[in-house]
């Protein structure tokens, strides 16, 4: 029997270290003992582009193994938003995707964190009516570019309510992932404050920020024993948008 391929090190190089089945991370970066799972009256819809491949600071799975009702697709496109979530949707108006466009809730005459927008990018009137009426949100999960890719090839998308995020802080992942904006948050920073927001219930941003800082606490202890699969220096950021 061959032995498992090994770095310069002597370390077992990261493709011959076994993944979670669960959320399909190499195990030494796994955190699934400490997922909580939440109640939402809100379902959520990620779409994670299939080249996608960051295991081990990706959090889509991480993200949806929090709610039973939560659904993660891998793909291109889909040819309706019933199709992509696998239940039959009676009104697409009612569900949210959060907008990946140039607007800015600080550029706006606004100080919620959660903005609903129109498609010229301008503040929807009755703000607190439209999100009070929002059944389900999509949340688009790769780089900048496959993102914008999933938004241009679903164009089912435009029936939905258009929201853009005004984060307090930036994004918890610090120097380990660069995000082109201040606004860029991860998949399970975005769902956290769009969904307590939405539901009026900080407990479901403290649960979900919770694990997120679980996964990256973990990430740092591997980087000292293991590099190949928790590398020190970020990779090139390929989340900054193409001039």
């Amino acid at each position: 029997m061959s032995s498992p391929p090994e770095a310069e090190d002597g370390i077992p190089a990261a493709s011959a270290v076994p993944e979670c089945p669960h959320c399909r991370k190499p195990k030494p970066l796994c955190v699934c003992e400490d997922v909580r799972p939440i109640e939402s009256r809100i379902d959520l819809l990620i779409l994670q582009h299939p080249q996608e491949q960051d295991r081990a600071l990706g959090t889509a799975r991480l993200t949806a193994m929090h709610f039973d009702r939560a659904v993660l697709k891998i793909g291109l496109s889909w040819p309706s938003l019933s199709r992509a979530l696998g239940r039959t949707v009676a009104d697409p108006s009612r569900w949210a995707v959060l907008y990946l466009g140039s607007a800015k809730a600080a550029d706006l005459d606004t100080t919620n964190e959660v903005v609903a927008i129109n498609r010229k990018g301008e503040l929807e009137q009755g703000q607190r009516a439209i999100l009070a009426d929002i059944e389900g949100v999509v949340l688009l999960d790769g780089t900048w570019s496959q993102a914008k890719a999933l938004w241009w090839r679903n164009p089912w998308m435009l029936k939905c309510q258009r929201l853009i995020l005004g984060p307090s802080h930036p994004s918890r992942y610090g120097q380990l992932r660069r995000e082109p904006r201040r606004d860029g948050l991860s998949t399970i920073e975005a769902a956290a404050l769009v969904l307590s927001r939405l539901e009026n219930r900080p407990e479901i941003a403290e649960t979900l920020n919770a694990s997120f800082a679980q996964m990256l606490k973990r990430y740092r202890e591997v980087q000292e024993e293991q590099p190949k699969l928790a590398p020190k220096r970020p990779k090139r950021d390929f989340r900054r948008r193409r001039r």
